[in-house]
């Protein structure tokens, strides 16, 4: 079992900046890969940023270059930061984390994250 609780998120003017935190407890050793997905209303579920437990990133297209994921490992607890810069209207969504364990998938409760023009 892995428990994830984020925290972050809020609202901001465009071209702002915001910062999400995931922290994963639990069976931490066999979570293959974390990330962010969002979801706005009335569109799919989609993909933001993941990174695996090797380091290796993976952006949506439309935040490449304005979205950073990094991971942070500690003794009982894996921690993804997600750094969001030069946000836009259309970055608004919840966003939730995500943590896969084999053919598991882990999901937080969500975060809102609403970017004004």
């Amino acid at each position: 079992q892995v428990q994830l609780v984020e925290s972050g998120g809020g609202s901001v003017q465009a071209g702002g900046s915001l910062r999400l935190s995931c922290a994963a407890s639990g069976s931490i050793g066999s979570i293959n890969r974390m990330g962010w997905y969002r979801q706005a209303p009335g569109k799919q579920r989609e993909l933001v940023a993941h990174i695996t437990s090797g380091g290796f990133t993976n952006y949506a297209d439309s935040v490449k270059g304005r979205f950073t994921i990094s991971r942070d490992n500690a003794k009982n607890t894996v921690t993804v930061n997600m750094q969001m810069n030069s946000l836009k209207p259309e970055d608004t969504a919840v966003y939730y984390c995500n943590a896969q364990v084999a053919w598991i998938t882990y999901w937080g409760q969500g975060t809102q994250v609403t970017v004004s023009s």
